[in-house]
């Protein structure tokens, strides 16, 4: 008998299975039911990444599913079929809408290939950006701290390329700063995070649908991307999950770069969010410095005031 991970919606299961042809596929069915409670009549079946859907033919042997010992099954429920419904006059025509998430709560999705890219929504405390790549490296975005710090180790490691003049300050200020709970990053710090990670990091700018590709340095084609979504003010992340509320450790946050639907998704999530206005213009709206109260507009006057002053925190009017 050979073990095989179930991840379902109460928790993670191992459950013994046998690979030889007597053992069927109706007989894997039974195993999940027993762990999970759910019929195998109502069962979903998924493996891989990203996850894809296992044709079920019970009556076949295991082999028909092309399990390896190593594999983890995603099991989810299907819904009890709905009773059918008294004779109806057909619909008027609707012209076709991109396909959601089949939820009316909870944050938005578009589906890819049966399972769901989620905009995965971090804390608006200044620390977006550091707390979105920390979900995606280290499931866990109360690491934002740790991404700080790997931002001024990156900078300490490389004084040719981050020199006063890219950073805008000396070398040492900017790593005071941005090592401050308080700071903003941005492009810089997409880079080097994506250099230490040696992963492309994608930015989508959810106005325009522009995607921002921050390649790690050194690597001419680098086998992995994820994803950040950016508001014009914020980041967020986004991941892949096998449904729309599964659970966070359920989450795939990086993806091969060969995967085009990652970033096909990810534009038809930012047209999502673009429709729902969930963005600002950063070079019109109304700031305040939180520590002076002094009123700006726009990005570029928030930059100034942070030169001429040294205060890092502002807040939307």
């Amino acid at each position: 008998m050979t073990p095989i991970r179930l991840r379902h919606p109460q928790g993670v299961s191992t459950i013994q299975v046998n690979f030889d042809e007597d053992f069927k596929v109706q007989d894997l069915q039974q195993e999940i039911y027993a762990a999970t409670d759910i019929l195998p009549s109502r069962q979903t079946l998924k493996t891989g990444y990203p996850p894809i859907a296992l044709e079920i033919v019970p009556e076949l042997p295991i082999s028909s599913l092309g399990l390896k010992a190593s594999d983890q099954i995603i099991v989810s429920e299907n819904a009890p079929a709905p009773a059918a419904p008294n004779p109806a006059p057909a619909p008027t025509a609707a012209l076709p809408t991109p396909r959601t998430a089949p939820t009316t709560s909870g944050p938005d999705a578009v589906e890819v290939d049966g399972s769901f890219l989620i905009h995965r929504i971090v804390p608006d405390d200044n620390a977006c950006l550091f707390a979105s790549v920390a979900l995606i490296f280290e499931q866990d975005m109360k690491k934002a701290q740790k991404m700080r710090q790997l931002v001024a180790d990156g900078i300490k490691r490389d004084p040719e390329t981050y020199n006063e003049a890219i950073l805008g300050m000396p070398p040492a200020t900017y790593i005071s700063k941005i090592l401050t709970p308080a700071t903003w990053g941005g492009a810089i710090e997409l880079g080097i995070l994506a250099s230490h990670f040696r992963t492309e990091i994608a930015s989508i700018d959810v106005e325009t649908g522009r995607i921002d590709q921050f390649a790690p340095s050194g690597v001419s084609d680098p086998e992995n991307r994820c994803l950040v979504i950016y508001s014009g003010i914020h980041y967020d992340a986004a991941t892949l999950a096998p449904m729309a509320d599964a659970p966070s450790d359920w989450h795939q946050t990086v993806f091969p770069t060969r995967s085009a639907d990652i970033l096909d998704a990810a534009k038809r999530l930012a047209d999502i969010l673009r429709a729902k206005r969930a963005f600002t213009n950063t070079a019109t709206f109304d700031l305040k410095c939180e520590q002076c109260g002094q009123g700006l507009k726009g990005e570029k006057g928030a930059q100034a005031h942070a030169k001429d002053t040294g205060h890092t925190r502002f807040g939307e009017y």
